[in-house]
């Protein structure tokens, strides 16, 4: 997962977002955060994200397992891409926030797997500074739950890099069963893969 593993609020749960510039934080009680938790808002990239992007997507250590360091042109490439398939298929990886106090902490969220609706892939990017606080199996416990309630996700996958080792139990913690082994062409290498069924994610 990257944190990388690797759709109402459908496509309109992002209808709303911020008229002015991100370097401002977003508070606690935003109507911009269209998912919450007991410390992080989710919201949608818009246009006006590309310092945040870049911030993210180009930090070495953040993306280290995912094929990184990215150029800062691949990194609002990947903003694009992640406006086009929020247009286009209600999910993204979308940007995360602390509700305390505003701040930027990655992006967590979904993306449709092998072009099936019905089957929905998780990933979590953090920067460092919040890695091992627990923000990571808080995003994705909550997006899962959004994915199988609000999204009708049937199944939803998820992967990580052979030597992070700390995504593979945090994915098992969560209630998903070892599927084997998948090729990841940004890195080349096979990552292991994971499936969580709605009828497992139901029975925990």
């Amino acid at each position: 997962m990257s944190s990388d593993g690797h759709g109402d609020e459908s496509a309109h749960a992002c209808a709303h977002t911020l008229p002015t510039s991100q370097s401002e934080p977003v508070r606690a009680n935003s109507p911009y955060y269209f998912l919450t938790t007991g410390r992080l808002g989710f919201r949608c990239w818009n246009a006006r994200d590309e310092g945040l992007a870049i911030d993210l997507w180009c930090d070495p250590l953040a993306t280290a397992l995912i094929g990184g360091p990215w150029t800062r042109e691949a990194a609002l490439d990947r903003l694009a891409r992640e406006i086009e398939q929020q247009d286009r298929n209600g999910v993204q990886y979308w940007p995360i926030f602390l509700l305390a106090n505003g701040r930027h902490v990655g992006c967590a969220g979904l993306r449709p797997y092998e072009s099936r609706q019905s089957i929905l892939e998780m990933g979590v990017h953090l920067l460092p500074e919040f890695w091992r606080q627990g923000l990571a199996r808080e995003a994705c416990a909550a997006i899962i739950v959004h994915a199988f309630d609000t999204l009708g996700a049937v199944t939803i996958f998820a992967g990580h890099h052979p030597q992070n080792a700390a995504s593979g139990r945090l994915l098992v913690n969560l209630g998903f069963s070892r599927q084997g082994e998948q090729l990841y062409a940004p890195t080349g290498l096979m990552h292991p893969s994971y499936l969580l069924r709605r009828e497992q994610a139901a029975s925990r």
